[in-house]
């Protein structure tokens, strides 16, 4: 953002990525709150209020001589024109927030913004034109890949993604909170990377007091988290949530059959448009099986938030102290183990790095085998492996991820499970590669004869690289 400025030429600058994620944040600091014009769009009002709103904030950067009402997206950017051409000489700096709640229906925005970049902005050497929005959907379709005026046209865009670990650690240490990495990881189960999340965290109370304070208690930030948050993303949430919903019941994901088959939904578009939207969110990701690649693609939930949600929240709020009551009981015991396998498939280049193939290149899929039932036959077990990093140096490691409060203990009967499951992917898959147990642990492994045979192991303090 800052080389844009010593650009000859006017910069395009795009950024996107989910609600709260930061990207206001990252814009404003980025040019120490100095911009020639700053207009924010407002969510669910009509095109006339939002012309409305435009006008007076041009009036307040000191345009005058402006016509009493605003017409049309036409009339206000030939005003913007006006203005910018009334400012001294140097680069200028114009910044369009919440870009996507200025597109109401038959509006014709996106045409008029197309004409003010093409037609004028471009053809000039000092503008500067950032845009962003938290309809990630919107943004990836209307203007990272727009297949009109706008292709091709941007000059940068930047996918704004969640802190990692390591990222949130750091914020803690700035506001001066401090907390164990255990601590952190248990923060991150339910927050993800969220920087506005961790934000909301206060100085001398524990994680636990902070959960049932922000999200528990009626009064809280986060007590209507989930409906504002997609809300903001979808001007009709309601399909979305279905789907959500349906994959939050099953950890290891659905395929799309499965989703249609459950959800008694249609196969059409707007399926494949809404599971889009979701992926480019951010709140799910859509993995090929070891060996078939793109057919049997598989959607798993990966928000760290929405699935917390799911777990403790939806229809079951208990008041104020219900977190502190819930810590170690068996349902948050089970939750913490799905939770920590979503916090390390946010963290694979990390664990990439932790087992010394950081330069090699891999491809990571998610694995699972149901067996077919022969006629006659009782229905068998089948198995899942939530990482399978395959490598280019003909290895491919099968992570297995397992959340403890101390040391993991490999036992004999645990030995046995694993090697099971290494023959049944061998011989379901055909592999001809070496086969390499990874473990990830929060506190690694209690050394004895059975842990002696993981070729790696992957500890917290890794995910913190």
């Amino acid at each position: 953002m800052q080389n844009a400025l010593n650009e000859e030429y006017s910069q395009f600058i795009a950024v996107y990525g989910r609600r709260r994620v930061g990207k206001t944040f990252l814009i404003r600091e980025s040019y120490n709150y100095h911009f020639t014009f700053q207009f924010t769009g407002a969510a669910n009002i009509t095109t006339k209020k939002q012309l409305a709103r435009f006008r007076m904030t041009l009036k307040e950067h000191g345009l005058t001589d402006m016509p009493k009402v605003f017409t049309n997206w036409m009339t206000a950017f030939s005003e913007l024109k006006r203005y910018i051409d009334l400012r001294p000489e140097g680069k200028k700096i114009i910044f369009f927030d919440e870009l996507p709640w200025m597109d109401a229906p038959r509006s014709g925005f996106l045409s008029e913004l197309e004409t003010f970049w093409n037609g004028w902005a471009s053809a000039r050497k000092d503008i500067v034109f950032v845009v962003c929005g938290s309809a990630t959907s919107w943004m990836v379709k209307k203007i990272i890949k727009n297949k009109g005026g706008l292709h091709n046209r941007l000059t940068q865009r930047i996918a704004l993604k969640p802190f990692a670990l390591r990222q949130c650690e750091e914020l803690l240490k700035s506001r001066g909170i401090e907390m164990t990495r255990k601590q952190i990881l248990n923060g991150y189960m339910i927050f993800g990377g969220i920087p506005y999340y961790w934000s909301l965290l206060k100085k001398g109370a524990s994680l636990t007091q902070e959960i049932d304070r922000l999200i528990f208690s009626e009064d809280g930030d986060m007590y209507n988290e989930f409906d504002m948050l997609y809300a903001s993303l979808f001007k009709k949430p309601e399909p979305y949530i279905k789907i959500i919903g349906l994959l939050a019941m099953k950890k290891e994901g659905m395929t799309r059959q499965e989703i249609i088959d459950k959800g008694k939904i249609e196969d059409n578009g707007k399926l494949t448009a809404i599971l889009n939207d979701l992926e480019w969110c951010g709140f799910i990701r859509g993995y090929a099986t070891i060996g078939k690649y793109t057919k049997g693609e598989i959607f798993q939930l990966i928000d760290h938030y929405t699935l917390f949600y799911y777990e403790f929240i939806k229809g079951k709020r208990q008041g104020k102290n219900y977190w502190q009551a819930m810590e170690g009981k068996p349902k948050y015991n089970n939750w913490c183990g799905r939770a920590f396998e979503r916090a390390c498939l946010w963290h694979i280049d990390q664990i990439k790095q932790a087992i010394g193939i950081g330069g090699v290149l891999t491809n990571e899929y998610s694995w699972r085998y149901i067996p077919k039932k022969q006629s006659g036959e009782k229905a068998t077990v089948g198995t899942q492996i939530d990482l399978l990093i395959d490598r280019n140096d003909g290895i491919i490691d099968l992570c297995e991820i397992k959340y403890s409060e101390d040391k993991y203990n490999i036992t004999e009967a645990y030995r046995e499970k694993l090697n099971k499951r290494k023959s049944i992917f061998k011989e379901a898959t055909k592999i001809r590669k070496a086969i390499h147990t990874v473990f990830v642990t929060t506190d690694g492994l209690v050394q004895n004869a059975y842990a002696n045979e993981i070729q790696n192991s992957v500890c917290l303090n890794d995910l913190f690289l």
